[in-house]
């Protein structure tokens, strides 16, 4: 159905909302886009905001759902951007590059969709597009989207070896019995064994049963491991103590849930 354009004041609103997520403010953010729904409900342009604040909010299944009806929106590459983003935090890697491709082929310019479909080649197994459009990101904007870390397995092994050697003795003592391996990323079949899927970029995860959840009367055997995934951590940090300091971060994050903790537990215990 067709809709009438925005007010001034309505796309003042829309760029305030914008302003809020750079800042950071996505609480904010919801409750002006939530506002502005209620006055043009259903208007393509409304829609883009709220997946955005979606995104933000990590719920990539609700920007889809938002994005439903907002083709006909001012800026079709951003509704492009938009929904390749919600479809790869979804582990939905095929319609993630089939979108972002979309994006560019009307504005190449946007650096973060070029940084988006590099992730998505890579999780494709096309090693060629991810370094193209790795370095395209790069070169339409460096500050954001540096070169990955360049650290090959054998020093990232040694890597992780320091930062373990360096944590407290109650931290190192858990990993007596929950060993951390290095994968290159997560599988998909991880990624979408939880509802929602958990995030393609994230840096590590404890696989197996946690503290909280074992009796005595469990059979002997591995309990779990603590996966690192290179590849994200390697994006993340921007030199070598940062890799460091990411990872040993990581691993106490990840002890923490092994031990039943939840995010606010983590938090107060400097786990976080």
């Amino acid at each position: 159905m067709p809709y009438e354009t925005l007010n001034e004041i309505e796309w003042e609103n829309v760029q305030r909302i914008w302003d809020l997520l750079d800042q950071g403010e996505v609480e904010r953010a919801r409750i002006e886009t939530d506002a502005l729904l209620r006055k043009r409900p259903g208007h393509p342009d409304v829609r883009i905001v709220d997946a955005a604040v979606s995104l933000d909010e990590a719920e990539p299944g609700h920007a889809l759902e938002a994005l439903q009806g907002a083709e006909t929106s001012a800026d079709p590459a951003l509704f492009f951007h938009l929904r390749a983003a919600a479809q790869y935090d979804l582990a939905r890697f095929e319609p993630a590059r089939e979108d972002g491709e979309r994006a560019i082929a009307v504005r190449p310019e946007m650096a973060d969709t070029h940084d988006l479909l590099s992730r998505t080649f890579e999780y494709l197994g096309d090693a060629e597009r991810t370094a193209e459009h790795a370095e395209e990101a790069e070169r339409l904007d460096p500050a954001a989207y540096p070169h990955p870390l360049d650290v090959g397995t054998v020093e990232f092994d040694t890597v992780v070896e320091e930062s373990l050697a360096e944590m407290h003795p109650d931290i190192r003592r858990h990993l007596e019995e929950f060993p951390v391996l290095v994968d290159t990323l997560p599988r998909r079949e991880i990624l979408t064994a939880e509802e929602p899927p958990l995030s393609p970029d994230l840096l590590g995860l404890f696989v197996g049963r946690h503290l909280m959840e074992r009796s005595v009367t469990d059979l002997p055997g591995a309990p779990g491991a603590i996966y690192l995934f290179r590849r994200n951590l390697l994006r993340w940090c921007r030199d070598r103590e940062e890799l460091k300091r990411e990872i040993r971060i990581t691993v106490q994050h990840e002890i923490g849930h092994l031990l039943g903790l939840d995010e606010k537990d983590l938090e107060d215990r400097g786990l976080a």
